[in-house]
Order: C-alpha cells, then structure tokens, then sequence
C-alpha cells in the first residue's frame, strides 16, 4: 500500500472555475499558497499576498507558480469567491481520511460561527464539522446555509461519514429522529443532550431512569444504614 497523498496532491484535483485564457496563476500553487500562508499566521488576504512578496522567487517556485509575481489581494479575493467551496471542502476530508484511516470510536458535532467572516450586510459564515478526538482533526465540515440549520445540514453531512462502530455525539439540537435514523443505518450510534424544549422525550427518558433507581441495589456501604 503506498503512501497517502500530501495535501498538495489533494487540492490539485479541484476544479478551476477560471478560464484558461484569463489565469497567470495555476490554482494549485494559489491553493498552496493560502495554506502555507494560513499555518504561518496569516489571517487575511492581504497579510497572504504580502507574506508572499517578502519570501520572493524561491516560495513562489517551490509553491507552484511560474513566476516570481505573486498573486495580490484581488486577485486571491477574485478566485475564492468563485472557487467551488464544497469541493475544496471534500479534498481536505480525503486528504484527513487518508492520512488517519483509524478515527476512532468518536465523532463530535459541533457548529460555530467562522470568526470575522460577516462582510458589511452579508451575515457571518456558519459552519458544521465533525471532529475526530482520536485524530485530533475535523474530518468533514459543511456551511450552514441561511435557509436551513444545523439540524438540516447535519443530515448531509452523516452521509459522508464513515458511521460503522462509531458513536456521534452532539448537543440538543441534533436530537431528532431522522439523524438519529442516519447515524443508525451509517451503522453507528449516538448518544446527544436532551433539553426541556422536547418536554415528551425528557420527561420519558427522566420516568426510565427513576424506575431503573427504584429497583437498584444500595450500594455496599448503605445496608443497613
């Protein structure tokens, strides 16, 4: 079995929304830039496009490009608002999957709010990942679009997952029966929060267990107390 692909070779795969006849750039050496860039500390497209005029020809060459002119802000700007987010998206889970085949017994839902993503009126980035504790990475991630929720966005992105002898886990709002009903045909299982906001199923779940203390052994140093 060969080694697994380096992220470089990932990313190649994604598709390029530029015409040929109007790119100076080939996007896997753009791709490559902006994450040399990001594990390095920049933080914005311009700290991105300077970081890359202060290294010069032998990162621009070692990156990919054919020149020693650097993408600038716009045109980084130009392509990632193009750029096909779901499939960059899909080459980072292969790139994850590829390099940690054991994920472990444990996947976490977890939904935040990408920090400085709001731009004028357009509201804030909202994401959707499942984060591996074994391997100490987000194996998948999805945008929470403005017309659905984490709940929806939850129930595409099971389907992607490698569920079998896992269990996910989540908070309240992922507690509904057709995830549940996902992660189960995955061949998983789930364990997620119940709250007083589905008061029938808290309040079935809170009778099973005072039942079940009700017929429970006292403990050794409680006989007879």
């Amino acid at each position: 079995m060969g080694a697994p692909p380096s992220l470089s070779e990932v990313l190649a795969a994604t598709p390029d929304p530029r015409k040929r006849s109007g790119w100076r750039h080939p996007l896997p050496a753009i791709l490559n830039l902006l994450v040399v860039a990001t594990l390095a500390g920049m933080r914005s497209l311009e700290a991105t496009a300077q970081f890359a005029r202060d290294h010069g020809k032998p990162l621009a060459h070692a990156l990919g490009l054919r020149s020693a002119k650097t993408p600038c802000k716009a045109t980084l700007s130009n392509l990632l608002r193009r750029l096909d987010v779901e499939a960059v998206e899909a080459a980072l889970g292969r790139w994850v999957l590829a390099r940690c085949p054991d994920l472990g017994d444990q996947l976490r839902l977890d939904g935040e709010t990408a920090r400085g993503s709001r731009d004028g009126t357009l509201p804030a980035v909202h994401l959707l990942a499942a984060y591996s504790p074994r391997a100490a990475a987000v194996v998948a991630q999805i945008r929470v679009g403005r017309k659905t929720n984490e709940h929806k966005a939850a129930l595409e992105l099971l389907g992607v997952l490698p569920l079998a002898g896992t269990v996910v886990t989540g908070d309240a709002v992922f507690c509904q029966k057709d995830v549940c009903a996902a992660v189960v045909k995955g061949r998983g299982g789930y364990l997620f929060t119940v709250e007083d906001n589905q008061p029938t199923l808290h309040y079935d779940i809170a009778c099973m267990f005072a039942e079940s203390s009700a017929f429970s052994p006292l403990p050794a140093e409680a006989v007879g107390v």
